[in-house]
């Protein structure tokens, strides 16, 4: 059950992340390439390459809680992604890790 997120940080993952894989490959992203705790009490928030998709990973207080969206129409904006005319969706995005300011 998804309890209140007050006081947990959110981290987004710029740019495009394979989202084939589950809870254990998504802790190890985190731990691995940008050198975070997955166990940390935080939202972490992926995007697949189509940005119809996100998956987000949370700890609570007695397991991972995975969280998954697929939008039906038109893709969303992203950090990091570029549009099929090779532009940056937004102004001055660049790809970056999790924790470099975003919140």
């Amino acid at each position: 059950m998804l309890r209140e997120l007050s006081g947990v940080r959110v981290y987004v993952a710029c740019g495009y992340t394979d989202l084939r894989g589950g809870i254990d490959k998504l802790a190890g992203l985190i731990q691995q390439k940008y050198q975070l705790d997955p166990l940390s009490r935080s939202l972490y928030l992926f995007c697949g390459r189509k940005r119809d998709r996100i998956k987000g990973l949370l700890l609570e207080g007695d397991g991972f809680l995975l969280l998954y969206k697929r939008y039906e129409s038109e893709g969303i904006q992203w950090p990091g992604m570029r549009q099929q005319d090779g532009s940056d969706r937004q102004r001055g995005a660049k790809d970056t890790e999790p924790g470099s300011g975003t919140r």
